[in-house]
Formats: structure tokens, C-alpha cells, sequence
């Protein structure tokens, strides 16, 4: 597979330019496992049948992160519902998303301690700057909400993802609250894709709410 996932693409617009987790965890973890789902879906390995996760195809799609993760769902005995996915997937996920960008050299990892005490990893750019592709991320979201009717299918899930996890409050803070609020409820629900594909963001979407929901009142 070539080129950066949606779980790639993710990780970048939930980090700051210092390198630090914006929405914190568990928020990242379960958007993460979110996104893996829905780039196997988009690969077309899998599908949401009766409301639970199917493999429809097997074949390994080249990056490691999904191949693992399409071979635990095939290798499952039982389909279950994608919720359950979301948090059995969503372990340990975002330290081997991050540890592959690293690897290609989008960011780079540094370590220090706080006060001289408390141990603090961060992951800025590699170039001291936006990475170039969470630039293009950014400007396929920004144009998708400024314009009217369809969108392409990656940029509608991971528009998706982003406001199941809440960074699109972060994302567009130049554009009209209403309008923006409007058009990312056109895009999630609109007719741009395959019926598959729609079914597979909706259910991804609210499972991944209903994990960080659950994860919140935990804590508290």
C-alpha cells in the first residue's frame, strides 16, 4: 500500500506543531482503530452485514497495521459488532502508528522529562514545521466543507473521524460555526459512496462515540 492511511492522517491533525496529543486518550485511541476499519472498508476487505463486521476479502493490503487487523477480524470466530472492534483494536494502536511515521520520516520522536521529573515523549515534524501531508490532509477537509455536494470517499471518512473524536471543532476555526456543523452532517450522511462504504462510516462513527463515551464516564 502506498502513501499515508487514514490512521496516519489522523495522528497528524490530533498532534500540535510542538508534538504533543491534542485530544488526549482514550479520544485518539478509539478514533485510531476507527480509521483502521474504515481503510479496510475503503480497500474493500471488509463490510458492515447485518450490523456486524465481515471480511469479504482476505487478501493482505501491504501495511501492517490493516493486515494485522484484517487477519484478527478473519480470524475471529464470531463477527462482531464494530464497537467491539473499536476497542479491542484501539490498544497500543497509536504508538505503532506514530512509530511508522517516524520510520518514514513525516515526525520524529523526542523524549525529556518535565521539571527535571516526569518523562514526556513528544513527536514534532521532522522538518520543523506542518508536514507536508497533513497539509494536503487539511486542505482536502477544508475544501470539502467549503464546497457543496459530493465528496471522495477517503475525504468523507476521515472527515468523519475527526468529528466522532471532536477535532473538528479544532479544525476549521475560520469558518462559520453553523455552516461548518451543517456541512460535516451532509458529508457523513450524504450519497457519495457505495452503500457499503456509508453503512461502514456510520456504524465506525458511532462506535467510536459510544467507546469514548463509556471511557469518560469511567474515569470520572
Amino acid at each position: 500500500m502506498n502513501g499515508l492511511t487514514l490512521a496516519d492522517e489522523l495522528v497528524l491533525l490530533a498532534y500540535d506543531d510542538a508534538g504533543t496529543n491534542r485530544l488526549g486518550r482514550p479520544h485518539l485511541d478509539y478514533g485510531l482503530a476507527g480509521a483502521v476499519l474504515l481503510e479496510l472498508t475503503l480497500a474493500g476487505r471488509v463490510e458492515v452485514v447485518e450490523g456486524r463486521l465481515a471480511v469479504v476479502d482476505p487478501t493482505p493490503v501491504g501495511h501492517p497495521v490493516l493486515d494485522e487487523a484484517l487477519a484478527r477480524v478473519g480470524a475471529e470466530g464470531k463477527r462482531r459488532r464494530p464497537k467491539d472492534w473499536v476497542g479491542r483494536l484501539s490498544r497500543q494502536l497509536s504508538d505503532r502508528v506514530l512509530a511508522g511515521l517516524v520510520e518514514a520520516g513525516v515526525l520524529r520522536r523526542e523524549s525529556d522529562r518535565v521539571l527535571g521529573l516526569f518523562p514526556r515523549t513528544r513527536y514534532p515534524s521532522s522538518i520543523g514545521g506542518e508536514p507536508a501531508p497533513e497539509t494536503e490532509a487539511r486542505r482536502r477537509m477544508h475544501a470539502a466543507v467549503v464546497a457543496d455536494g459530493p465528496v471522495d470517499a477517503r475525504t468523507a471518512a476521515l472527515i468523519a473521524l475527526s468529528r466522532s473524536v471532536g477535532l473538528d471543532r479544532k479544525l476549521f476555526p475560520d469558518l462559520p460555526k453553523d455552516r461548518v456543523k451543517a456541512r460535516l452532517a451532509e458529508i457523513t450522511a450524504g450519497d457519495w459512496a457505495s452503500a457499503a462504504t456509508r453503512k461502514a462510516i456510520e456504524e465506525t462513527q458511532a462506535a467510536v462515540l459510544t467507546a469514548i463515551t463509556a471511557a469518560v464516564i469511567a474515569t470520572t
